[in-house]
């Protein structure tokens, strides 16, 4: 849905246009939203933070942006009010606690803290190195292979036909291996 589309949905029916809007980049804003929050937040957090980004946008876009793709603006909006309730909820996060004797010996632990450490780092380089790849092709990637969606299924969220989505995830995984590669990250290592 473009802009203006948008634009002459809203004249004929609020309701509609919102909803219409909604169901079209649910899934790319709970992408963003779920990715900022997931380590700090709830279920319930993400959907807050969802709520407010569409209101956000129900309430800003106006005819300045009705000039193409909706898709870069609301992907704006979702990363500010998801950076925005990131650091709300950390900064109501308690992350400190005391350690005594008798609560010592709960915490122990058998993990490997540092495999864990090291999967963590990898797992940042390769997000950043996703984020690298430039839109659509990072977004393809992500619902690829992060939430298992079919080309059919990322063709309709981004407006594209199957084998676009095919061809474009088969050069953006070409890309990624590179990237992988120049930073020192083998393919065995993922």
């Amino acid at each position: 849905m473009t802009g203006g589309e948008y634009l002459d949905l809203l004249e004929k029916s609020q309701k509609k246009a919102h909803e219409k809007l909604f169901e079209e980049y649910y899934s790319y804003v709970r992408a963003i939203a779920y990715n900022r929050l997931r380590s700090v937040g709830t279920n319930e957090d993400v959907e807050e933070c969802i709520s407010d980004i569409f209101a956000r946008i129900f309430f800003t876009f106006g005819e300045k942006y009705n000039n193409g793709d909706m898709k870069p603006f609301i992907g704006v909006v979702a990363k500010r009010i998801s950076i925005d309730h990131y650091r709300s909820l950390m900064r109501h996060t308690d992350k400190t606690f005391s350690i005594d004797e008798d609560t010592s010996r709960e915490l122990s632990s058998d993990e490997d803290l540092v495999s864990e450490s090291e999967r963590t780092e990898l797992r940042r380089i390769l997000m950043d190195s996703i984020n690298l790849l430039g839109e659509p092709d990072s977004t393809i990637i992500i619902q690829k292979y992060y939430y298992a969606k079919r080309s059919q299924q990322i063709g309709e969220l981004l407006s594209m036909k199957p084998s676009t989505v095919r061809m474009r995830c088969k050069r953006a995984v070409e890309k990624l291996r590179s990237i992988l590669v120049k930073r020192g990250i083998k393919e065995e290592m993922i």
